[in-house]
């Protein structure tokens, strides 16, 4: 292949071209990922056609991890590592996990890296994030399970999860459409699309998750600044002890959910 040092000015002014903010930066990855002169091309032709970066590189950073990311599955987002710092300060000894609506399961693998040893279990309901989570929480000894957020988890997980990490979709629907082009061409819109006010799955999740929570055990989703109140209100219908925080500098904002330790299920 044609040294990095020869090709680099090309790709920099073709993703320039492209309106690629960061051209150098992500010049410097995709050289980096290509083994041949042929594959280079290709993987600059993806980009400047507007595929995100981490699916034409195959991976993309998360919690100080390389996080395997396929065509066709959502991109963790670096706010999210918020969620799981939440997690980690709610149950901080967590001995069971479960990354919900997983994606690539990048907060499961970022979980089980901090907490190692805990059981794991991810499950989502695109046959695309289960193969690609599969591959990212194999080295943790993650269970991934494919189907419709609890119904995807066996029965044995009921009252015993510590940690419940679900980070659903909760863009309004009337607002996919204003998102940028990379999310809106290129992932699953079952990963975006919330519902009329983007909060249908953190209800669905909110109302059954303290069944499967052990006393003590917390949910945690990342919501929006505008649909923050609404979904405190779902997680304490939901009869969970509830609280919002935030991130100014990541603009991440997290409600965390706990099963009160006394009283039943």
């Amino acid at each position: 292949m044609t040294s990095p040092d020869s090709a680099r000015p090309s790709v920099v002014s073709a993703l320039r071209a492209a309106g690629c903010v960061f051209a150098e930066d992500e010049a410097e990855l995709i050289l980096s990922a290509a083994r041949t002169p042929a594959h280079l091309t290709a993987l600059v032709a993806r980009r400047a056609a507007g595929e995100p970066l981490e699916v034409v590189v195959g991976w993309a950073g998360f919690a100080g991890l390389r996080i395997a990311v396929a065509p066709g599955v959502f991109v963790p987002r670096r706010r999210t590592e918020y969620l799981v710092d939440r997690a980690l300060d709610a149950v901080p000894r967590a001995a069971v996990v479960v990354d919900l609506c997983c994606g690539s399961g990048a907060v499961g693998a970022a979980l089980a890296a901090a907490l190692s040893p805990a059981e794991l279990h991810a499950a989502d309901v695109d046959p695309a994030a289960v193969d690609c989570a599969r591959a990212n929480l194999a080295p943790y000894g993650g269970q991934v399970h494919a189907g419709d957020l609890f119904t995807a988890l066996p029965d044995t997980l009921r009252g015993r999860v510590d940690i419940l990490a679900a980070n659903v979709p909760y863009v309004p629907s009337g607002e996919v459409g204003l998102l940028p082009a990379e999310a809106r061409d290129h992932e699953p819109l079952v990963a975006l699309d919330g519902g009329t006010d983007g909060l249908d799955v953190l209800r669905r999740v909110a109302a059954e998750a303290r069944e499967w929570l052990a006393p003590g055990g917390c949910l945690l989703v990342e919501t929006s600044e505008r649909q923050a109140p609404a979904a405190v209100d779902a997680f304490r219908t939901g009869g969970l002890t509830t609280r919002l925080e935030y991130d100014d500098d990541l603009y991440a904002h997290v409600v965390t959910g706990v099963r009160p330790s006394g009283g039943g299920v």
